[in-house]
């Protein structure tokens, strides 16, 4: 049974090498299905969905740009008018459906944070920072008090309706009978203020910040924090109580739908330390507010997460890092993180006409459809950095606003009529030849492809051509090393989907090409086991593990082939002033060979690997590549001791001899007396350089009658590559 088993695994082992064989050089396919691909493509009014593929994104259009850096918040009448809260200036615009913008209030402070409108159509703005609540009212029904001033439309007035004394204002919530709720910081606090202008702290929390408020079907007020991250649930009588401790210090955003799940964005890595801090442009536009310079200091205002100024103040998401999270808290209280990004940080969360999450994110401006657990759709991505708010538009759209720049954005409730993507560019490296492509699609669908010599689409490819579905995908672009496709989808029933997209392409054969070959004598290599399924192409290559051995010869080489073939080696040798190679071994896999020294006479030769990708390739279609190695020599044969003499002469031994060596020179002898240890000796002349070398050498007797005894020499001699020779003569006593 075992034996059985055996064969089994090592027969399906010989059919992945012989896949990975077959396949290594045959026609190659570029597929696209992942989000993580299609991802490093250009979208236009085309979304991605996290599972894969391309679809229809919702009309999306700018209506209107302001002279303002940031838009924070954003609300909506019943006419589809929308009123920004704007910074770098703080203003607030009044902007048509049309995309005609007006300033109807600029405030002496630097940012309108919050703005919200009641019932009868009055706004009411906050400003940040050591800022107020003003109320901002139209035609007769304007404020007469003595803080109303005139606004900056001449129909609208303001006037001051509640000062918190803190220094920040993030958010404003009225409750259903008409109660503004002011969330604020520094010192964490929530104010209520009663239609009659009656204000008082409806609840503090011993967090920096309350940064965003909703309320749910129930009447509570659910807050988020900044600091802990912490999400609140608030009674009307004002009993708190931690729904959930998020992992990211900051909740951006809140978001609570018909079944009463809430939905919470939290933002930044929890971690010791002050506090992150936000500031306004380097340069301010002209009609900023007086208060821009102070003490000959400029107040400079840049995006969150820039250096800060000498007078900063805290902002959404600034200098935060570690991406961000959503998290759904179930009417239950449990709570599950529904996505996440590294890259991008949420700053706002809305539902659309069919119910479904919407995420404005920066700092790429990105809106994402939330549709599950971990299951999204990149929906869209603006000409700004940050998606700031969401508010309702007419035909159960969604404006949509944006900071750097400070734009309005309308997204429709129903998808574009058409879309198109471009994909990342191909790079196969060499010369290709392209083949059919294959797109699994659905709908109205045209796909498209250009190639090109250079990385740069806009740098002399070819146009545009469109793949005729008709000819069984064919494509018809010049061959060359680049070449990109394009989708446009059309809107029609059923809706156009791209599941995948699939080149099939053929590099141009090129030969291997090597970078070096090394001879090394007194080497051996070890062969190393290989993979289950390596093909030897081009991959890393460990190097071979070496074991010292004076009797071997080890050769080494380093060669890459472009197509990535499957190669195998042949090894020749030669010998000086020969001119005919010599076979060492073929059929190769390895970079690397040893034989035995003793299969060359003593000698100078020069080591040849040649490189074949034949078998990646049809019988005669294979290319080679070859490569000499410098001169080595190789010497196994020890030196000759010749002449050796040895007598007693007045209490010494006199030793002489000749050592010869055929091919190399000496490198030193020794010599040993009645098996005393080695002792070096000088040749005559003192310099050992040459093939042939004297000794001629004296060394005393230790004992007083040692003449009288018999003694025993032993010397030897080393050439130039550790070959040894040894010899003795032996001195009879007297």
């Amino acid at each position: 049974m075992q034996l059985r088993l055996l064969k089994q695994f090592r027969f399906a082992a010989f059919l992945l090498l012989a896949t990975s064989f077959t396949l290594a050089q045959s026609t190659r396919t570029w597929e696209q299905s992942k989000f993580e691909d299609l991802l490093k493509g250009t979208t236009q009014g085309v979304a991605l969905c996290s599972s894969g593929g391309l679809e229809l994104a919702p009309a999306f259009k700018a209506l209107s740009t302001t002279p303002s850096t940031y838009i924070w918040a954003i609300a909506a009448d019943r006419d589809g008018n929308v009123y920004a809260a704007a910074g770098s200036p703080g203003r607030v615009y009044r902007i048509t459906p049309e995309g005609s913008a007006t300033v109807i209030f600029e405030p002496k402070e630097l940012q309108v944070q919050a703005l919200i409108l009641d019932r009868a159509g009055a706004l009411y703005a906050a400003t940040n920072p050591d800022g107020k609540i003003y109320k901002l009212e139209r035609g007769s029904g304007a404020a007469k008090g003595t803080d109303a001033k005139k606004a900056a439309s001449s129909d609208w007035t303001s006037s001051v309706y509640f000062d918190p004394g803190t220094k920040y204002i993030w958010d404003l919530a009225f409750d259903t009978s008409g109660n503004l709720y002011v969330a604020t910081g520094d010192q964490g606090q929530v104010f209520r203020v009663s239609p009659k202008g009656e204000h008082s702290v409806f609840f503090k929390s011993d967090e920096a910040h309350i940064r965003v408020l909703a309320f749910d079907a129930q009447s509570n007020l659910i807050a988020g924090s900044d600091g802990s991250g912490l999400v609140y649930r608030i009674s009307p009588a004002g009993e708190a109580f931690v729904l959930y401790s998020a992992p990211k210090k900051e909740i951006t955003a809140l978001a609570i739908d018909k079944d009463g799940n809430i939905y919470a964005a939290g933002v930044g890595e929890k971690r010791a330390g002050p506090a992150a801090t936000f500031s306004l442009p380097a340069s301010i536009p002209s009609g900023a507010a007086p208060a821009a310079a102070q003490g000959g200091i400029t107040i400079s205002a840049s995006p969150a997460g820039a250096a800060p100024s000498a007078i900063s103040f805290p902002g959404p998401a600034a200098g935060v890092t570690g991406g961000s999270e959503i998290y759904r808290i179930a009417p239950d209280g449990s709570p599950a993180r529904l996505w996440s990004s590294h890259e991008d940080l949420v700053y706002v969360l809305a539902f659309d006409s069919h119910g479904e999450l919407l995420a404005g994110t920066g700092n790429r401006g990105h809106i994402f459809a939330i549709t599950g657990e971990d299951q999204y759709t990149d929906l869209l991505k603006a000409s700004a950095s940050q998606i700031t708010a969401f508010a309702p538009a007419p035909n159960a759209g969604l404006y949509a606003a944006t900071s750097n720049l400070g734009k309005l954005f309308l997204l429709s409730a129903t998808a574009a009529s058409e879309g198109s993507y471009e994909s990342d560019v191909l790079d196969a490296h060499i010369f290709s030849r392209w083949g059919r492509a294959e797109s699994r699609s659905s709908g109205n669908v045209e796909l498209f492809t250009r190639s090109g010599n250079v990385d740069n689409p806009d740098r002399n490819w070819s146009a545009w051509k469109k793949v005729d579905a008709q000819k069984d995908g064919a494509v018809s672009v010049p061959s060359a090393r680049f070449i990109q496709w394009k989708a446009v989808l059309h809107a029609g029933d059923p809706q156009p989907r791209v599941q995948s997209v699939l080149l099939n392409y053929l590099p141009k054969n090129v030969a291997p090409d090597f970078d070096e070959v090394t001879v090394q004598t007194g080497v051996r290599y070890q062969s190393l086991p290989k993979a289950v399924g390596d093909s030897g192409g081009q991959h890393f290559d460990s190097p071979p593990p070496t074991i010292h051995d004076r009797d071997s010869i080890g050769v080494k080489w380093s060669v890459h082939d472009d197509n990535d073939d499957q190669m195998v080696y042949s090894v020749y040798y030669r010998g000086e002033g020969e001119t005919r190679w010599l076979l060492l071994k073929s059929d190769l896999t390895d970079k690397f060979y040893s034989f035995d020294a003793s299969l060359l006479p003593d000698g100078g030769y020069t080591v040849k690997v040649v490189a074949s990708d034949a078998p990646s390739h049809s019988p005669g279609q294979g290319l080679t590549a070859e490569r000499e190695s410098t001169r080595f020599e190789v010497d196994t044969t020890p030196p000759q001791i010749e002449k050796l003499s040895a007598s007693v002469e007045a209490g010494q031994i006199h030793v002489g001899f000749r050592a010869a060596d055929s091919f190399s020179s000496i490198r030193r002898a020794e010599y040993s007396l009645d098996a005393g240890p080695w002792q070096f000796v000088e040749p005559v002349g003192q310099l050992s350089d040459s093939k042939t070398e004297s000794y001629d050498f004296r060394a005393p007797l230790a004992e007083p009658n040692a003449s009288q005894l018999e003694h025993v020499v032993v010397v030897r001699v080393y050439d130039r590559y550790d070959n040894m020779n040894s010899a003795k003569a032996v001195i009879r006593g007297k």
